[in-house]
């Protein structure tokens, strides 16, 4: 395999400077993620040959399942989607996350794992996620075994993470954060190397909001538009106005960005419709913003097109929060990386506008995401969301032992 990163556990780590001992469990971590190394990439690439769409995980759910039965995990399968499972006893209780769900795109590459679900693929790398927290949870089940684990675990296997609000709220309905102190999760990050993890204290990501629009007006023939309400001209200011008009009207700091996905109306080119509709998202890095966003859009969306005669129908719909690290839960995160790749694991890494839900349990309690590096050094640099994804499946194993080695690290700090 290209790319592979040394498995072999460092005695001790350096952070901020510091010379940090060796924790007693991460020997075991080692151990088990490299005995089960073939196994957690089998699994990888079966759940990449068989993706499913948000709320319809149903095999996948059945694969963690039965990868975790047997292993000293108190398992419970949710009604409605997703896994949890919980081991240890004590006081404290630190959560790991993973997301099941796959893309509505074509797979585009070759591989023989490819999938065999047209339109649908895990285009995100949530099967890289699933498959490292199968392989945390097997090795947190021997640190236990053998006595090692200062506390509870628990494991959060979570539907539907690509859909607006997220899966995260059903399981936090379901009381999956009931007295947990911390949790973690990892992110694909196809523009880092295996080996690397990005880190990053406060905002990692940004809101999203989903919206659309449904215009409605007397169309006619193009060669009388005085005599219509011109619905497609008014669609275009709709889409070059509003990201504009927001840019002005909100905190340039939050870096509000409109980006329109969907844009249908018509369907001869000499008839002005009567209907059309336009679709995208509405992201922003800060939080401030988000909160007055969606009073501000459909206001301004009304005034845009009322010059134009045609009513607007607005549907937004509140997406995620930023994913906002807490710092203590990043130093954490930063020492498991440490402990697994030494020093040079951990690199710094920016706020995206990408939304993610991880967002939703990181305003009940603390806890942090690193971007888990997929690209083999000198390989192309892929795209999260297309179809031509591919990742070093390396850091399948990485990932694992950075989500034991941060679960026993935060019960022992």
């Amino acid at each position: 395999m290209a790319g592979l990163v040394d498995p072999r556990p460092r005695a001790r780590g350096d952070y901020a400077g510091q010379v940090m001992p060796e924790l007693p469990a991460s020997p075991v971590i080692a151990e088990i993620v490299d005995k089960y190394a073939d196994d957690l990439i089998a699994l990888r690439r079966d759940l990449h040959a068989h993706p499913e769409l948000s709320w319809a995980e149903e095999r996948t759910t059945q694969s963690v399942v039965k990868h975790l039965d047997g292993t000293g995990w108190r398992v419970r399968v949710l009604d409605g989607g997703g896994v949890i499972a919980d081991i240890g006893e004590g006081d404290r209780l630190v959560a790991l996350r993973a997301d099941l769900d796959a893309l509505p795109v074509d797979d585009l590459t070759t591989d023989p794992w490819k999938s065999t679900i047209p339109g649908v693929a895990h285009a995100c790398g949530h099967d890289v996620h699933t498959a490292a927290l199968v392989g945390a949870g097997l090795a947190l089940a021997e640190v236990e075994a053998r006595g090692l684990l200062d506390g509870r675990v628990r494991l959060l296997f979570q539907p539907a993470e690509e859909v607006m609000p997220g899966g995260a709220l059903h399981l936090l309905e379901t009381g999956a954060l009931d007295g947990v102190d911390q949790v973690f999760g990892l992110h694909c990050d196809p523009s880092l190397d295996v080996g690397r993890l990005g880190l990053r204290d406060g905002p990692l990501t940004g809101a999203a909001d989903a919206l659309s629009v449904r215009l409605a007006g007397k169309g006619g023939h193009t060669s009388r538009p005085h005599l219509t309400e011109d619905l497609t001209f008014a669609l275009g200011k709709l889409i070059t106005e509003l990201p504009a008009i927001l840019s002005r009207r909100l905190d340039p700091r939050a870096g509000v960005s409109v980006v329109w996905g969907v844009v249908r109306a018509g369907s001869a080119h000499n008839v002005i419709p009567g209907t059309g509709m336009v679709a995208g998202t509405v992201r922003m890095l800060d939080s401030v913003a988000w909160a007055e966003a969606e009073h501000l859009v459909r206001q301004l969306v009304t005034e845009i097109v009322s010059p134009y005669g045609v009513s607007a129908e607005v549907t937004y719909q509140r997406g995620v929060p930023p994913v906002v690290n807490q710092p203590e839960s990043t130093a954490v995160l930063t020492r498991a990386v440490t402990s697994v790749l030494g020093s040079h694991g951990a690199v710094p890494t920016s706020q995206s506008l990408g939304g993610e839900d991880f967002g939703w349990y990181l305003d009940r309690v603390p806890g942090a995401m690193a971007r888990l590096g997929t690209r083999t050094p000198g390989g192309a640099t892929y795209d999260l969301h297309q179809g031509n994804l591919r990742v070093d499946e390396a850091a399948t194993g990485i990932g694992a032992r950075v989500m034991a080695e941060a679960a026993v690290g935060a019960l022992s700090s």
